[in-house]
């Protein structure tokens, strides 16, 4: 029970530190002016972020990520819809694993 407990305040924990961090991001930014080149760096923070997150799984993972990280961007360039990326994406993985990769 006590673990129970402990893994509740936890994931409680977490999400009033990311709740704070996304309100304080949002108030620090409030008192900054919008330049164009501001702008452009908030563009492209979050690519630089997704893709600091994605390539050193898909480099160190199993043969069926990087696939599925392959299709996603394939999928991505032609169509430009990231829903439909990620339903590719997730789709390969799948039927890479069902044939075992």
């Amino acid at each position: 029970m006590v673990d129970d407990v402990a893994a509740v305040g936890a994931t409680l924990l977490l999400a009033l530190v990311t709740l704070a961090t996304r309100l304080g991001g949002v108030w620090i930014m409030s008192y900054v002016a919008l330049t164009p080149r501001i702008q452009a760096f908030l563009k492209c923070m979050a690519t630089s972020v997704f893709i600091a997150i994605v390539v050193p799984a898909a480099a160190n993972g199993s043969p069926r990520i990087g696939l599925a990280v392959g299709a996603a961007a394939l999928a991505m360039v032609t169509t430009r819809s990231a829903l439909g990326a990620m339903l590719i994406g997730a789709g390969v993985a799948a039927a890479a694993k069902s044939f075992g990769l």
